[in-house]
């Protein structure tokens, strides 16, 4: 099913598995049409009226499904919502073309801006940490709180295992590689993606796999594919080479919002070596490191990411009453 025959909402049937690329129980998936974007968003419905609302961002590659597990285990604490970011899951590419990370924070802005929902508790991954990083930064109104799972934060080197990723971004790179890897079989692509961003492929079950497959035959067949890949990845190289104000370290030491921060032991994409740094650039953070995660650490261990963002709610929870005690 291509972007633009996605039907208004879709309540999806029950599933077992947890890779992220399938649909979970109970939820739906809806287009949100704004001026020069067409956006997919998945939803389930909130365990009981009345809670706050959340919004999850996916990273380079992925999609909104990433986040079904972490959303079925949070969704007696908040409304939750991800987004499928332009070019990605089921949102078609946006018009003008934008693939920046810049371009990514507008659309999430946009997408809250017209809900109303905020503000909302605003949680990325990877490509999406780095986006919503800089939405936390530039519209403080929006966000709540902010947690971060293995953002996409400069990393200078980044590690071996991480090149292939960065090469993207090369013009005709992604070009060559379709060609080299033309006779690849879904299910070879999936193995590989799994194989990258997991601490522990064997993680995935065999149902999680055979719907992984699906989507990314679905996904290559689509005529935009490779050309989103290449300038997504293209957008994070060129944000990491940003200084000043707009340098997404120095947007995080503007950040105001209670932040979590999660990172993965076996991550090859974003190195845990990183965490204490980014400890350092958020000023009101706090740390929960996976030794045997990947780089999708809500995926793998969403029981141990669930508790920690639960710990955060309650701290803002007391915080917020104390603040208006005093006020």
């Amino acid at each position: 099913m291509s972007p633009t025959e996605l039907p208004g909402t879709r309540t999806a049937p029950a599933s077992t598995h947890e890779f992220g690329v399938g649909v979970g129980a109970g939820e739906e998936l809806r287009r949100v049409a704004l001026p020069g974007l067409n956006l997919a968003v998945r939803s389930r419905p909130p365990a009981r009226g009345g809670l706050p609302p959340a919004l999850y961002v996916h990273g380079l590659g992925g999609s909104s499904v990433n986040w079904s597990a972490l959303m079925a285990r949070l969704d007696d604490r908040v409304d939750g919502e991800a987004l499928d970011l332009p070019g990605f899951g089921h949102s078609a590419p946006p018009d003008n073309g934008d693939y920046s990370v810049s371009g990514h924070a507008r659309a999430v802005v946009r997408h809250l801006d017209a809900a109303g929902r905020g503000p909302v508790h605003l949680i990325g991954n990877s490509l999406g940490g780095a986006v919503t990083t800089r939405v936390a930064a530039v519209r403080p109104d929006l966000v709540r709180t902010l947690t971060l799972i293995s953002p996409a934060l400069p990393e200078r080197p980044p590690q071996l295992s991480a090149l292939p990723t960065v090469l993207l971004a090369v013009p005709g790179a992604t070009s060559l590689f379709a060609r080299l890897t033309r006779d690849w079989t879904a299910e070879r692509r999936t193995r590989e993606v799994v194989a990258l961003c997991y601490g522990d492929p064997a993680r995935v079950d065999p149902d999680g796999l055979t719907a992984a497959v699906e989507e990314y035959e679905r996904r290559l067949a689509l005529p935009y594919f490779w050309d989103v890949m290449a300038r997504s990845a293209r957008g994070v190289v060129d944000a990491y080479t940003l200084g000043g104000q707009h340098s997404l370290w120095r947007q995080a030491e503007r950040v105001l919002a209670p932040t979590l921060l999660v990172y993965g032991g076996r991550d090859r994409l974003v190195s845990v070596r990183m965490a204490g740094r980014a400890s350092r650039a958020f000023r009101d953070s706090r740390l929960l490191t996976l030794p045997e995660a990947g780089h999708v650490a809500m995926m793998e261990y969403p029981e141990a990411v669930a508790r920690a963002f639960r710990a955060l709610l309650d701290e803002e929870a007391v915080a917020t009453t104390a603040g208006a005690g005093r006020s």
